[in-house]
């Protein structure tokens, strides 16, 4: 029997955890830093023995890196809520998602990054003060990859280890081929289409890149890639030509999965191609590789190398049709979780 002081404990609620990959507190060096000391320290990041990295990280990357990452934040940062895009728009895909299932008291949406705030295991902890005792994790990763999906399950499998009273956990599935998912790329691609006046001669579909040794080692994030291209394709009746994938991206001296999406925007400037669109189907948000590394870095590139007419089309966001994508997958895995409560 339990002493008649022993604080109460909640149970018999859901709670769902929308996991994206993270960002740093603010634009300051000092918060990059750390930012990146815990992103670049993940070794299923960053496959290298891992004292020769730790070495190469701290002495090189983590004291010249920084200042330069700060300066792409500050490019992008949003001054009216005083935070990244990803952590805005990850934030609003939770409130809304909330929304959907204002109904049943007993679901609770919340939100955690990978790296940086809030974590994981905070989000864990803080959904179980609330009584939930069966969680959804639901990692923001259309394609799974070893260092982006895999990585949010060893976070949620490390911080049940320290708990003595677990949570029951369930984790969406990757959902690279999902029908909502590839609709709602389709509709957002054919309404921001819609905006421009003038017409796309290449539609590019840039995914975040991987080293390749990584694809040769069994990833299979390369083929999911692709799979979620050639179902966009057929979704918009494109072809390859019209619709090519490339990898963006690339870190350090190794070769990564190709083609390049930078050399790709290059080479069309040079043999004359004038009006490129840039669709980013691997992001659920749009962040500093959309934003800055796309928008604009691409853009003055292809730009400088002789093209006219540039456009990205923004990532789904907080669009409703991607919100419907989230709570369908949220009721995929939770089968009879939901619906008896």
């Amino acid at each position: 029997m339990l002493p008649n002081d022993h604080p109460s404990v909640s149970f018999g609620k859901i709670g769902v955890l929308l996991v994206n990959l993270g960002t740093p507190d603010s634009t300051s060096v000092s918060d990059i830093r750390r930012y990146l000391r815990e992103f670049l320290s993940d070794r299923r990041v960053i496959e290298l023995n891992p004292v020769l990295w730790q070495v190469i990280l701290n002495l090189f990357i983590l004291t010249f890196r920084p200042p330069k990452v700060a300066q792409v934040y500050k490019q992008v940062w949003r001054e009216d809520t005083d935070e990244s895009p990803l952590r805005y728009f990850t934030r609003m895909q939770a409130k809304k998602l909330a929304e959907r299932f204002s109904n049943n008291e007993n679901v609770i949406v919340d939100w955690a990054m990978r790296y940086g705030n809030p974590s994981i295991k905070s989000g864990i902890r803080l959904l179980q003060e609330q009584g939930c005792d069966r969680q959804i994790i639901v990692p923001l990763y259309p394609q799974y990859a070893a260092a982006t999906t895999a990585t949010v399950c060893d976070e949620v499998y490390r911080t049940l280890m320290d708990l003595r009273w677990q949570p029951a956990v369930r984790i969406t599935d990757p959902y690279e081929s999902h029908s909502l998912y590839i609709n709602a790329l389709a509709n957002s691609i054919n309404e921001y289409k819609a905006t421009l006046d003038w017409n796309p001669e290449k539609t590019i579909l840039s995914f975040h890149g991987i080293p390749k040794e990584y694809f040769d080692n069994g990833d299979p994030y390369h083929c999911y890639c692709h799979k979620t291209a050639r179902l966009l394709r057929i979704a918009l009746n494109e072809t390859s030509e019209s619709m090519p994938l490339t990898f963006q991206s690339r870190f350090g001296p190794k070769e990564w999965l190709q083609p390049y999406t930078d050399k790709t925007i290059e080479q069309y400037a040079r043999d004359g191609i004038k009006n490129l669109l840039l669709v980013t189907p691997g992001f659920s948000s749009d962040c500093i590789e959309t934003l800055e590394e796309i928008d604009i870095a691409a853009r003055e590139s292809f730009i400088e190398h002789g093209g006219e007419h540039f456009a990205t089309v923004p990532c789904l966001n907080d669009r409703d049709d991607a919100i419907d994508l989230y709570e369908s997958l949220v009721k995929e895995v939770a089968g009879s979780w939901i619906s008896v409560t």
